[in-house]
């Protein structure tokens, strides 16, 4: 009878030990979410945009220290998301705008009345964000990041074209922005009164997909 006992005692003991099943391990946080880090995963085929930061200016000079180019106060970039995998990982996107109001641009060049545009050209760009905040703006194979600035002198307008083999920059959870700071591009064609060297530097926050603002994880 004791036998009998005790080993009703150890199977039910087995059967506590064994569940039916496991539950379901929980979905892994992806390179993107918005709501926080670890929060909604942003959506492949979501449209992301941003503003430069506040009170911030986008700058491309004619050196790497120097004071002389081209300053503008508003601009703005369009990247549609095309994987967002796990993190930690590289979420992989494409660069459809990036676009500077003309109006809010100034000059301090000699010889330049003023900024007529800045196009940003070769579009679309590959765009790549990793976990640990590393970006980098790829062109087509075979192509460049090429800029057009369209500048008003005395002589009438002239367009400097530059060019860079690619961007790399930094993203920012305190800012939830990604900022690039003295990118090198050279001159390819142009007048004189053009820098034959351009360093471009700016900082784009918040980056939103429309319903809040993107953390990186």
């Amino acid at each position: 009878m004791r036998t009998r006992t005790l080993l009703t005692l150890t199977a039910a003991v087995a059967a506590f030990a064994l569940p039916a099943a496991l539950p379901a391990a929980a979905a892994d946080t992806p390179v993107l979410t918005t709501g926080g880090a670890g929060g909604t995963p942003v959506a492949t085929g979501a449209t992301l945009t941003a503003p430069l930061a506040s009170g911030t200016t986008a700058t491309f000079r004619s050196s790497a220290t120097g004071t002389s180019g081209v300053s503008c106060t508003s601009s703005r970039f369009t990247v549609v998301v095309n994987d967002n995998p796990p993190a930690p990982g590289t979420a992989t996107e494409t660069l459809t705008g990036h676009t500077f109001d003309s109006a809010s641009c100034t000059s301090n060049v000699t010889g330049v009345l003023g900024v007529n545009g800045i196009v940003v050209n070769n579009l679309p760009y590959t765009t790549t964000v990793s976990s640990a905040g590393a970006v980098a703006v790829t062109p087509p194979s075979g192509s460049a990041v090429r800029t057009t600035v369209t500048l008003r002198t005395l002589l009438g307008g002239i367009s400097c074209v530059y060019e860079a083999p690619g961007l790399t920059g930094t993203a920012n959870n305190a800012t939830n922005g990604i900022s690039f700071a003295n990118q090198h591009f050279t001159k390819v064609s142009g007048s004189a009164l053009c820098f034959s060297d351009g360093y471009f530097t700016a900082a784009y926050a918040p980056v939103t997909d429309g319903s809040g603002v993107v953390h990186v994880n």
